[in-house]
């Protein structure tokens, strides 16, 4: 098989990108000259993994499928995991496709191209701990969600119906999927303790463990300060200060001493794959394929965007090499950007446009009706700072403007009310 473009991984970015070329190219051109590849049937929006975890939100609801998506932006779509690359021959080379038996389902493929895209995303960084790897749960992928929501709710009966009547929940990492996902296990045990009677009601002690001064480093200390704040309302511990050490299947071994706790989740650092060394491109200390300020890794025709790729910023006041942050609006300003320069390539044009970040702020929701951010950034070199429900509004308008991305408005609206709908029948957590 043969494309013009070809994009590995439909993340926010990835799926953005061959929804925006595909559109532009219209329904007889786009299909035979984008192709995305990506190893799920169903895309999910990458922030939204610690709801699913939690299981305040339905991944057969939130799930979009990748075919209708090809279908609805004129876009072709391969299912399949990428093996390797030939960057000389321009040539991506999947993995074979094996059912639950073992079976070969699909073959190893080849598929060759004018230009490609990488957006193959990353994994968790241990950091080398031990006992990380066979201990700690994570949150990369939709099945990584579902497989913890289970052990959750099956912790949830097991503490229901214990003597003790106490469930311990260990987040290593207080960044923004620790913080979430810590606020989001509160609003679960609520519903499920609602649906229980008195004498099954039983007390759930989170900790968040972060090796850092704060959490949420990453943001302005007025964020991290009102979020520790509002966490700690809820009685959740936040360890500040705490390296771990090492992980046993029932507690975390910290600099701070022990911490005791049935569920475990790792949610401090990105890595990328190790196999991205193996595909011939220049690569960091963390496996990201190093690409230039137009997104294009050491193999010309070959991008790099998303939490793969290091993209240099502009050089700062302290005159370190700093780098594009792993978030989803970076992937958002990476596709159209691509999308602009992937075009021009069709039409044998040549941009000298370099690829810009701007920060527009940060947003984290803290539960239902809770959420704390800054808007605007960098942009103008002032933050405007919100909280309360207004900041988890615009927290969720957010991922509607991901779905309007590939959906367009009236789907997304549709979308919207039917989710709605189903959440005011079938109830706000996932119990089966």
């Amino acid at each position: 098989m043969h494309y013009d473009i070809v994009i590995a991984g439909g993340g926010a970015g990835g799926l953005e990108l061959a929804a925006a070329l595909g559109r532009k190219l219209g329904r007889r051109l786009g299909p035979e000259k984008v192709l995305l590849v990506d190893r799920s049937l169903f895309h999910i929006w990458k922030p939204t993994l610690h709801e699913v975890a939690a299981g305040t939100l339905d991944i057969h609801q939130e799930g979009l499928n990748y075919s209708t998506l090809a279908q609805r932006n004129h876009f072709s779509f391969a299912l399949g995991e990428v093996e390797g690359l030939d960057a000389p021959a321009r040539t991506l080379k999947l993995k074979p496709i094996i059912d639950e038996r073992g079976e070969l389902v699909v073959p190893a493929r080849e598929v060759s191209f004018t230009w490609g895209v990488l957006a193959i995303g990353s994994g968790s960084n241990f950091f080398g701990t031990p006992g990380a790897t066979e201990h700690a749960n994570v949150l990369e992928r939709e099945a990584d969600a579902e497989a913890f929501r289970k052990k959750l709710l099956t912790a949830f009966t097991r503490a229901a119906f214990a003597e003790r009547k106490q469930l311990s929940v260990a987040i290593v990492g207080g960044g923004a999927t620790g913080v979430e996902l810590s606020a989001e296990l509160l609003e679960s045990h609520q519903v499920f303790l609602a649906g229980v009677g008195p004498q099954h009601r039983f007390r759930l002690d989170i900790a968040i463990v972060e090796a850092g001064p704060r959490i949420l480093a990453g943001l302005p200390e007025k964020i991290s300060r009102q979020a520790t704040v509002a966490l700690q309302q809820k009685n959740i511990r936040v360890l500040t200060g705490t390296k771990v050490e090492a992980i046993e299947h029932d507690r975390l071994k910290t600099s701070a001493g022990d911490i005791e706790a049935e569920l475990i989740v790792w949610a401090a650092g990105i890595k990328a794959s190790e196999g991205n060394v193996a595909f011939g491109l220049d690569t960091n200390r963390i496996h990201q394929f190093v690409v230039n300020r137009k997104l294009e890794t050491s193999a010309p025709g070959v991008y790099a965007m998303g939490d793969c790729a290091a993209c240099p910023l502009p050089p700062g006041e302290s005159g370190h090499p700093s780098f594009v942050p792993a978030r989803a609006q970076a992937a958002h300003q990476q596709a159209s950007y691509l999308a602009k320069v992937l075009l021009a390539r069709l039409k044998e044009q040549v941009t000298d446009e370099d690829f810009v970040y701007r920060d527009f702020g940060s947003l984290v929701s803290l539960g239902e009706h809770k959420g704390v951010g800054n808007l605007m950034g960098n942009l103008s070199g002032t933050n405007f700072f919100v909280e309360g429900l207004v900041a988890k509004w615009m927290y969720m308008s957010l991922h509607i403007a991901h779905h309007v991305a590939v959906l367009g408005y009236t789907h997304t609206a549709v979308l919207a009310l039917a989710r709605l709908l189903h959440k005011r029948v079938s109830g706000r957590l996932k119990l089966h």
